[in-house]
């Protein structure tokens, strides 16, 4: 394969001649990472019953292989900045390979906990070394195709993982939940192997500070942490847990000692700076919602239709398709806009559909079943991804109007610091919207057991109803048996109005998205004349 020289920052670097192949390879990575963390909270249950593990074991399962992630998050960007994404990319493959591929031989709950932090750890750096070798590799002219592709990977992945998940266990075994990765890792390799170009390893400077690792290891440790907090919370009922309480605490500890020392003993890999702006923070707030709001589809629908409705696994997965389908073809629809529309109008509209969506479901009934969902579920499959690829291109956009990509630091402190958002924000919603639900279902309940009053007419009619319709088939316990009906009844009916002021709070989210979004600043050059430069350059 031939190749050509091009100096970069302080060191000569060597570009390939197939930069695409690699674009492809980083992109299927991040699409590994977020289907097996994915496959990992859907098919829980099955694993639970797989590997004869209890409710409260098996929960830890997705809290070290998330957490572990998030603990690469931070420190993947002094691993980038230290060894070039190359060697830590194909060094993470194998072994995520490796171990995706003995993980469901291994037996007992330690062996497989200690696994699964190995492979989040492998894991963790497909996804920050992924955006920032895109926006490196591909010319500006082809930058929103890369975007379009991004966006189309990570949303298009976490609504298909449910009817993945389910196609395994209908036609294949659990251990598949494993073995997906394992099978698609080594096509990510061959990808990176070709496509990636070679770089030397990076020369110690005696006038600038001393790369350091241990800042780096607080922030993760910190952070992973702070998400095995978050994640275990609800469980173990938050404060009133050690385990909790401790996790809180050292994690901010940590945090804050990382931050010290980071002014202190500045860190050549990081440039904080760069983070304080406007945009940035505020895209940062977007993301944080974003995840928050796609939990209408992870969560909200799939909790109504499985607890409510009684729905497997595939059939809930056919009903999430509705959103994650036309994502191919509305992803690039909306890349297209991109060249000539403001991304924050875009981002408005998207928001807008999808809190629409959210205002039409919460409307739902305890009647309702997938095919209701139907026309709510177009409305978010557009919505979704002009939200989705127009925050990308926004945050794209800051990066091009600040002149990062031509500065390795800044792009590496930027993709760390948004995939550390993007796990920690996606965790805050998740505790958040989980803590929701249990108490407005405790909320509901309450009310409609006042109404329940066993001296009210309406509730002995109602009695009277269901012990006349089970009373052939047991006369001795008809009586009793009604009385359980009912309390189900009561339970169904406060689950779904749980779901349903969930659906409004997301909807509420949306609304601090269209306010947050109102207050970007329109940055200097949008995207058509970075791509007429860039035409007119080459």
């Amino acid at each position: 394969m031939s190749t050509q020289p091009q100096t970069g920052q302080g060191n000569a670097q060597t570009i390939t001649t197939h930069p695409v192949l690699g674009v492809v390879g980083v992109l299927l990575g991040a699409m590994i990472s977020t289907c097996q963390g994915r496959l990992l909270s859907v098919g829980l249950a099955d694993l639970r019953g797989a590997m004869h593990l209890g409710f409260d074991e098996a929960s830890w399962m997705g809290t070290a292989f998330n957490a572990a992630m998030m603990f690469i998050g931070p420190f993947s960007v002094y691993l980038g900045g230290l060894l070039g994404p190359r060697r830590v990319l194909l060094s993470a493959a194998v072994m995520f390979t490796v171990l995706m591929l003995v993980l469901p031989l291994v037996h007992g709950l330690t062996p497989v906990l200690i696994m699964l932090v190995l492979a989040g750890l492998t894991a963790g750096t497909f996804y920050p070394l992924t955006l920032s070798f895109v926006l490196r590799s591909l010319p500006m002219r082809y930058i929103l195709l890369g975007i379009a592709m991004y966006a189309i990977d990570i949303v298009f992945t976490t609504d298909a993982s449910t009817a993945l998940e389910a196609f395994y266990m209908d036609h294949f075994s659990w251990r598949w939940i494993f073995w997906n990765g394992a099978l698609l890792t080594p096509l990510m390799i061959a990808l990176l192997h070709y496509g990636m170009p070679h770089q030397p390893l990076p020369e110690a400077d005696p006038g600038k500070p001393r790369v350091n690792w241990r800042g780096f290891l607080y922030a993760s440790l910190g952070a992973a942490l702070i998400y095995i907090a978050l994640d275990q919370g609800q469980r173990l009922n938050w404060f009133h847990s050690g385990t909790i309480v401790a996790c809180f605490v050292s994690g901010a500890f940590l945090a804050g000692a990382a931050a010290v020392r980071h002014f202190v003993l500045p860190n050549p890999l990081i440039n904080f700076q760069f983070l304080w702006r406007r945009n940035t923070l505020l895209l940062s707030l977007v993301l944080v919602s974003f995840r928050f709001v796609m939990l209408a589809t992870v969560v909200s629908i799939p909790n109504f239709l499985g607890s409510i409705q009684g729905y497997l696994p595939l059939q809930t997965g056919r009903v999430l398709l509705w959103v994650g389908l036309p994502q191919f073809l509305l992803g690039l629809g909306a890349m297209a806009l991109m060249r000539w529309v403001d991304p924050r109008l875009l981002l408005g509209a998207g928001f807008g559909l999808v809190g629409l969506a959210c205002v039409m479901n919460a409307q739902l009934t305890s009647v309702w079943s997938g095919s209701s969902f139907v026309m709510t579920q177009v409305v978010m499959a557009v919505g979704l991804p002009l939200a989705f690829n127009a925050m990308v291109g926004s945050l794209i956009l800051e990066l091009i109007n600040t002149g990062a990509l031509k500065r390795p630091i800044d792009t590496l402190t930027f993709a760390g610091y948004f995939q550390t958002v993007r796990l920690m924000g996606g965790e805050l919603g998740a505790t958040m919207m989980g803590r929701f639900l249990s108490v407005r279902e405790q909320f509901h309940s309450n009310i409609l057991g006042l109404g329940v009053n066993s001296g009210s007419s309406i509730t002995v009619h109602r009695l009277l109803a269901l012990r006349a319709g089970i009373l052939s088939q047991s006369a001795g316990t008809a009586t009793a048996r009604a009385g359980v009906l009912l309390a189900a009844e009561v339970k169904k009916q406060a689950l779904t109005l749980a779901v349903a002021d969930s659906f409004a709070l997301i909807a509420c989210c949306c609304v601090v998205c269209l306010v947050a979004v109102s207050a970007m600043a329109k940055v200097p050059v949008p995207y058509r004349k970075v791509i007429a430069a860039d035409a007119k350059a080459a």
